[in-house]
């Protein structure tokens, strides 16, 4: 089943326009205009009008991809938090500007929580086992805990982490395990442990680096790591989840990778692309998905 699936009914996050490579959002009271590269059409707001509700605008350095400044307009607070409700889950998040325009949050991921939730509740084990790798700000994390699942929450930088445990204390949650750590190092070692998990979750990055400098490209490491993702997931009681932001990376190539590695534990498979949508009517495009497991929908 292919999907295209988009945020919905979240007060707090709002996809007001985009286009010539920018966005501009509303975060809560805030809004931010950051670069998106994917955003090639034209806005469909006027210049004037950006300039005038934006309260953050991004402005990549001159000599980087990546890197940049913020210009903030008067009141506009370097951190601020949001609220996340969907049914019984209900989260809050602390957001921040950061050096290479993310906030700590992703709203596209809207969908992706909202399985990881109800998925977690429908599973048979009292307390499901699930390992989130390249966790980021635990958003996914907190969803499964939420649920009633045991969190491991692995990402390779301390200061994520830290800002994944303030909103899970923020969020009124506790007990998740917090790993800094390779996660490919972390893999092969649970495999050899013989340690299985009922949840997985994945949101690799294009690029990236673990803590004593080991590197992740995604195209020369995926295939390993959905190896070693087979044998870490229990074989009756289970959930697989996997998505990726890379330009240019068809879901076609997660189909195939995600069939061929897993064989017949595929059920209830969904494969799609995650999308926000502007009040111009505009789907701006934010990455492929592929998901699956043993309870269905």
């Amino acid at each position: 089943m292919y999907s295209f699936l988009t945020t919905e009914n979240w007060d707090d996050y709002e996809l007001v326009d985009s286009g010539n490579f920018e966005k501009l959002e509303r975060f809560g009271q805030y809004y931010v205009a950051r670069p998106e590269p994917q955003a090639i059409w034209d806005k469909h707001l006027p210049e004037q009008e950006w300039q005038r509700m934006a309260n953050a605008v991004f402005t990549r350095d001159k000599n980087s991809t990546e890197k940049g400044q913020w210009q903030l307009k008067k009141g506009m607070p370097e951190q601020w938090y949001i609220n996340y409700n969907y049914n019984d889950l209900k989260l809050r998040f602390r957001l921040g500007l950061s050096s290479f325009k993310h906030v700590g949050l992703f709203p596209e991921q809207d969908s992706n929580w909202k399985f990881i939730y109800d998925t977690t509740r429908r599973l048979q084990t009292p307390q499901p086992k699930v390992l989130n790798m390249f966790a980021y700000t635990g958003a996914a994390t907190l969803a499964a805990k939420a649920a009633g699942a045991d969190v491991t929450h692995l990402d390779s930088v301390k200061q994520v982490n830290f800002w994944a445990r303030d909103n899970m204390e923020a969020s009124n949650l506790d007990n998740v395990r917090w790993i800094v750590e390779d996660a490919m190092k972390y893999a092969r070692r649970e495999v050899k442990r013989g340690n299985t998990y009922n949840g997985i979750i994945l949101d690799p990055p294009s690029y990236g680096r673990g803590p004593n400098g080991e590197k992740w490209q995604l195209e020369n490491e995926l295939n390993e790591m959905v190896k070693l993702c087979r044998e870490l997931l229990d074989k009756t009681d289970f959930f697989l989840l996997i998505n990726l932001y890379s330009i240019g990376f068809s879901a076609m190539i997660l189909d195939n990778l995600m069939r061929e590695t897993f064989g017949e534990q595929v059920q209830n498979e969904e494969l799609g692309e995650l999308y926000l949508h502007d009040n111009g009517n505009r789907r701006l495009p934010l990455g492929t998905f592929f998901r699956f497991s043993s309870v269905g929908r």
